[in-house]
């Protein structure tokens, strides 16, 4: 049964008490660069359905490919380890063509996805929450805004004062740790003082690399 996409794109632009899209984990577009899947689902069957994945997906831009054996790219990854890759849509002639590939690690992907401005969630909220935007998912903000926090999203390289917040998170997001020093800097500059810090996946890389690992 082909799972991917079968429950369909709901409507975007519905949001939450605090502003957030209610069915997204961030505002606008896709942050992927390619969708691979074995199966496709283009009936999808939800009350809410609008569209389906493929067109939502060519709305933005985004390629995607099906019929690929995922269990057996899966296998490979697992031993030898993450690779680079690309969708093509002609085969070559020569099965040995070698082709280009860029290397997203090379670059910050952190800078790219991050906010460029602060944003405040629950600005009534009674503790005092900076997040750190490394390629955030939405529903870490709600978490916290739903248990009563003021939750300050920040941009990856934002100036912080331990004097601003009670708490400082650190979210995740792509690409390679040591690509992030900007991130680093700040957080060693708030393990100076006596300020709780949390992170999640390269957050907590982040955070280990902050103190010396």
């Amino acid at each position: 049964y082909p799972l991917i996409g079968n429950y369909g794109i709901p409507n975007d632009t519905e949001v939450d008490d605090f502003g957030m899209p209610c069915h997204f984990e961030w505002f606008d577009g896709i942050s992927v660069a390619a969708l691979v899947v074995g199966e496709i689902c283009e009936t999808p069957s939800h009350w809410r359905t609008l569209k389906t994945l493929s067109a939502w997906m060519k709305e933005h831009g985004v390629p995607g490919i099906s019929g690929i054996d995922t269990r057996a790219l899966t296998k490979t990854l697992r031993e030898k380890g993450s690779t680079l890759g690309r969708i093509t849509y002609v085969r070559p002639q020569d099965p040995m063509t070698p082709f280009d590939f860029e290397d997203p690690n090379i670059r910050n992907l952190v800078a790219e996805c991050s906010i460029k401005e602060p944003r405040i969630f629950n600005e009534s909220g009674s503790l005092r929450i900076y997040a750190i935007d490394c390629g955030l998912k939405l529903n870490q903000i709600k978490c916290l805004a739903y248990r009563g926090a003021k939750v300050t999203l920040v941009p990856y390289n934002y100036p912080l004062n331990h004097n601003d917040f009670d708490g400082l998170f650190i979210s995740n997001g792509p690409g390679d740790p040591g690509m992030c020093a900007d991130v680093v800097a700040q957080i060693r500059k708030i393990l100076r003082h006596q300020v709780p810090v949390f992170g999640i996946c390269l957050g907590h890389q982040l955070l280990a690399t902050a103190i010396g690992c």
